[in-house]
């Protein structure tokens, strides 16, 4: 076998492990600890809770002009957007949130919910 031919089988397959391996990490690290999270609507903060949370509520937000809602919902320690009246409902289907790099965003009702200190996509 060529020389070179080995070096770039060996790199490849260092940056296919090192790919992976990091891909793996990030679908397993949970954040540790008390966290903050935040509902925040066109760049406003409208609610803060600790995460994860002992609290058991949901709570319906409407836009400004009060033609859309979402319903956030808190339930056995996670956060996560339960209902909303946007058409593809991209943000309920999200799920809980768990990772700080993965907010749950309604782009249609400018709603996102994220881990304190993130920024708005």
């Amino acid at each position: 076998m060529d020389k070179r031919l080995l070096i770039l089988l060996i790199f490849v397959g260092v940056i296919f492990c090192g790919s992976g391996g990091y891909l793996l990490w990030q679908h397993f690290h949970q954040p540790e600890g008390q966290r903050t999270v935040e509902v925040v609507q066109d760049n406003k903060v409208l609610y803060t809770f600790v995460y994860p949370t002992v609290e058991e509520k949901t709570i319906r937000i409407e836009s400004p002009d009060g033609t859309s809602w979402n319903e956030v919902r808190l339930h056995d320690g996670t956060i996560c957007m339960s209902d909303a009246c946007c058409p593809d409902l991209t943000c309920v289907h999200t799920g809980d949130l768990q990772y700080e790099d993965l907010p749950i965003v309604c782009l249609p009702n400018t709603l996102v919910i994220r881990f304190a200190g993130e920024e708005s996509p």
